[in-house]
């Protein structure tokens, strides 16, 4: 059952680094390439549709990551994966703190009612994201070494 466990979170949180991955540095920039506001117009809607689906994927990531840390207590590589749900921690602090606020506003923007810092706006959540990006690899770079 343990390493079903293993496998199980090491997918689920490999996908949501691939995802987030994908945004910070394929999605992102490809939006940001088109002309007028239709990058715009895909960034407000991916995040509404990322922004209700990203919550669950982090906390279910972190919680599988902290049942494997508890059932596992007493097997190898369980430091590992203690520090990787502590940098899942970190993650969803990150989260709540830096990228929610933006996005909850990004999500509600048209080309009627911008602000006039939306470009800067935009910068700062992708700054952010990027460093998120990097902790959320890392921990699934630890979850992988566990699992080996």
């Amino acid at each position: 059952m343990l390493d079903t466990l293993k496998v199980v979170t090491t997918v689920v949180v490999g996908v949501m680094v691939g995802v987030e991955f994908s945004v910070a540095f394929v999605i992102n920039p490809i939006l940001n390439g088109l002309p007028g506001d239709n990058g715009l117009r895909g960034r407000t809607h991916g995040a509404r549709m990322l922004g209700a689906v990203m919550p669950f994927w982090y906390m279910g990531s972190l919680a599988l990551s902290t049942v494997w840390a508890v059932a596992g207590w007493h097997h190898q590589g369980t430091g590992l994966v203690v520090i990787a749900a502590a940098l899942l921690v970190l993650s969803v602090i990150m989260s709540l703190l830096l990228l929610v606020p933006i996005n909850n506003r990004t999500r509600t923007w048209t080309t009627e009612n911008l602000p006039e810092d939306w470009k800067e706006q935009l910068n700062r959540w992708d700054r952010f994201h990027y460093v998120r990006v990097a902790v959320i690899v890392v921990a699934f770079a630890l979850l992988a070494a566990a699992l080996a």
